[in-house]
């Protein structure tokens, strides 16, 4: 299948994590061990780092591209972030740390019904925004 591309990145081959939830990266993800922080979200404690990220929705917070700068910049980030549905300001966290120089993961949107298919999974995702089920 081929999701949107909303910010270039990498290619990768890496493990899926399919969040049950939506999160907020301020406060829901600690930004100096890549672990969901959130004690009420159901996969606290779990690393997205190095993992293809999908996200159901995203709870806004105007620092959510600081957290994710921070996680870019400390080798901690996600392999590539799939998103329902673009998250802008989560998005400029990526595009800063490119201007910054920083290798970047490709964030693409895709319809959050096709990630039940990808729960426990290994995914690859080419430049072009093709995603490949292993």
């Amino acid at each position: 299948m081929r999701a949107e591309i909303l910010v270039q990145g990498q290619a990768t081959r890496a493990d899926a994590l399919v969040l049950t939830a939506p999160i907020s990266f301020w406060g829901g993800v600690n930004p100096k061990t890549g672990l969901i922080a959130d004690v009420r979200h159901p996969q606290h404690g779990v690393s997205i780092t190095g993992k293809v990220l999908c996200l159901p929705g995203t709870i806004g917070s105007s620092s959510a591209a600081a957290v994710l700068l921070e996680l870019v910049s400390a080798g901690l980030a996600p392999a590539a972030i799939v998103l329902h549905e673009p998250d802008a300001i989560l998005l400029l966290g990526l595009i800063v740390a490119q201007e910054m120089g920083h290798a970047t993961p490709m964030a693409l949107r895709l319809d959050r019904g096709d990630f039940a298919g990808f729960v426990e999974r290994q995914l690859c995702i080419s430049a072009d925004g093709s995603i490949s089920v292993i």
